[in-house]
């Protein structure tokens, strides 16, 4: 969605309440569906958490949970191939902190936030200035000795924009041309994957090549259209539902003139 459309608000990248209201983003919403299960499961069960925040902001990848006081900035990941021959990816040097309840996973989520870049132009005051990924990674051991290391992405997009009617210049303008280059990057994924294209680019963007073990192979993927319909956004809506059309899993419900 574009800027502005309500997208950190809908994952609830920013919250740090873990209470799930009316309200509530889909991120503690998740979370608290997870941890009820798992708290409620078989006593044969063996469940460990844990969570790690990045954001990728002009195509650098930034640990939302390592900040330096001294500096006053996170740390900048390198990629590197894990080596085990799949392509698999690791970031070196990434935190991950261990988590047993909800209410610890928000505190990690709020902490990450705290440290996001945001940015305010003409359209949004408090605009994303980054693609955000906050995951939880579990480690689930049932009583006939079977494991599983499942992991969850929730990824918080920065909203495509124009110049034009941001009003960026400057530093706003590169981080804009950097957040539609990614999102571009993303659209061609998606559409090769759909249209089960021999090539897939996951190189083309450190988004795509972050997020390809989740968008290929045997992972779930939903996406989320955020959508402004006012009549001066009309151009961008259209767009947004094209490139989830691209994804041949949109469903739009109207509702009081709310799109959703």
């Amino acid at each position: 969605g574009q800027t502005g459309s309500g997208k950190t608000h809908t994952m609830g990248t920013a919250e740090a309440a873990a209470d799930v209201g009316a309200a509530a983003g889909l991120i503690p919403r998740a979370l608290n569906e997870l941890f009820s299960r798992a708290h409620a499961a078989d006593s044969g069960l063996s469940c460990a958490a844990s969570c790690t925040f990045i954001e990728i902001y002009k195509e650098e990848v930034h640990d939302l949970l390592n900040f330096s006081a001294e500096t006053g900035t996170v740390a900048t990941l390198p990629i590197r191939e894990n080596g085990d021959g799949n392509g698999g990816l690791t970031l070196t040097g990434q935190q991950s902190k261990a988590v047993s309840s909800v209410e610890e996973a928000m505190a990690v989520l709020a902490e990450g936030a705290r440290n996001r870049a945001t940015g305010s132009t003409a359209m949004n005051a408090t605009s994303s200035r980054s693609h955000a990924i906050f995951t939880l990674a579990l480690d689930l051991k049932l009583a006939d000795g079977k494991t599983f290391t499942p992991k969850l992405h929730f990824v918080d997009l920065a909203g495509s924009e124009r110049a034009k009617r941001t009003g960026a210049t400057g530093e706003r303008l590169q981080e804009g041309i950097q957040i539609n280059k990614g999102l571009l990057a993303l659209g061609n994924v998606i559409n090769a994957l759909c249209e089960k294209h021999n090539h897939v680019p996951y190189r083309d963007s450190k988004l795509t090549r972050l997020l390809q073990d989740s968008l290929g192979g045997n992972s779930k993927s939903t996406i989320m259209v955020a959508l402004r319909i006012e009549s001066q956004n009309v151009e961008e809506s259209v767009n947004t539902l094209r490139f989830a059309q691209r994804a041949k899993a949109v469903k739009t419900i109207v509702k009081d003139n709310t799109v959703t």
